[in-house]
């Protein structure tokens, strides 16, 4: 699905939108971090991050996507991705980033995923790469790009993907 229609269905409500946090400074990592509020010890966002951050939340607005539940990682640049993009977030531990060594791992994610969106409004999940990939496969989502899910009760499909930069074009 693109352009015109997908935005037509976006608006209708329904939908899972998953995003990978917007763009990272990757000569931090997480390390040394205590926890996850330990944001001075986290790969933070950068100003460019920031900045499609905001691209995102004006681009909704303007193209009156509705947005329900915005979920994120309870990590530092998840959480700023939303809070930037939508103005408010809910922690989700669902939604927690790491490494793919466990298959069982992110099967909340895929609860997530899988979940029915009541109609009117869409539900929205800030996250990281890892999540995502571990349950829908290749290829990786680029910072700062969504994923758009139709749930399915036990199962999801993914019927785009849009760059942070790419919102607008789906107006006609």
């Amino acid at each position: 699905m693109a352009g015109p229609q997908l935005l037509s269905e976006l608006r209708k409500g329904g939908y899972v939108i998953y995003f990978r946090h917007t763009s990272t400074d990757f000569s931090r990592d997480d390390v040394r971090s205590k926890n996850d509020d330990d944001c001075d010890n986290r790969r933070p966002l950068t100003d460019k991050g920031r900045g499609e951050a905001g691209q995102i939340g004006a681009a909704f607005k303007e193209l009156k996507i509705p947005v329900g539940q915005v979920l994120a990682s309870p990590r530092c640049r998840t959480l700023e991705t939303a809070m930037l993009a939508f103005g408010r977030a809910d922690k989700a531990d669902e939604a927690r980033g790491g490494p793919l060594t466990d298959s069982e791992r992110y099967t909340p994610v895929r609860a997530l995923l899988s979940t029915p969106v009541k109609p009117g409004a869409n539900l929205v999940i800030a996250s990281h790469g890892n999540p995502f990939y571990a349950v829908a496969g290749a290829p990786y989502l680029a910072e700062g790009e969504a994923a758009v899910v139709r749930p399915l009760g036990k199962d999801f499909e993914i019927v785009a993907r849009v760059r942070h930069d790419a919102w607008r074009a789906l107006a006609p």
